[in-house]
């Protein structure tokens, strides 16, 4: 298949990375995303000197599988929890959030954690600061978006 359009500026790059790391042959397969702040994809690259019709042939054999192995892969990394410092949460805050996500009162989450209702409150506060959001409810979204509120705990 010939390409109808010249080359973007990060397109030439990827090439020429490629091209000096000997990649000249292979396929790149995207995965479908919920989210716009998270892609995901993976490459089948030939080893040097074989060319994209023997690439070509792999795939023809193999592709389906190829993409069924890397499509499973994909869904379990999402489901790993995601920890960058911005969003930190303590066991505490991730146990009050899931509470409150729960629907859980304040008095209910408090008497289930063994605390008072301020040091719930507490806790929930520093888990807004630390998701640097404004609600509660917001806390509770964004930790579950980011795999936060469920992790086990070893």
């Amino acid at each position: 298949m010939q390409r109808t359009q010249p080359l973007t500026e990060s397109e030439r790059r990827v090439l020429e990375y490629n091209y000096t790391m000997g990649v000249t042959a292979g396929y790149t397969i995207s995965f479908k995303s919920v989210s716009a702040h998270s892609k995901g994809a993976i490459a089948l690259t030939a080893r040097r000197g074989m060319t994209q019709a023997d690439i070509d042939a792999v795939w023809e054999e193999h592709g389906r599988d190829i993409h069924l192995m890397n499509n499973i892969a994909h869904l379990k990394i999402l489901t790993l929890p995601y920890n960058t410092p911005a969003l930190s949460l303590t066991k505490r805050q991730r146990e009050a959030l899931k509470w409150v996500g729960d629907g859980k009162t304040m008095q209910d989450t408090a008497l289930l954690m063994g605390l008072t209702s301020a040091t719930v409150e507490k806790h929930l506060r520093l888990a807004r600061e630390a998701l640097a959001v404004e609600t509660t409810a917001q806390a509770v979204l964004k930790a579950a978006f980011a795999n936060q509120m469920f992790i086990l705990e070893v």
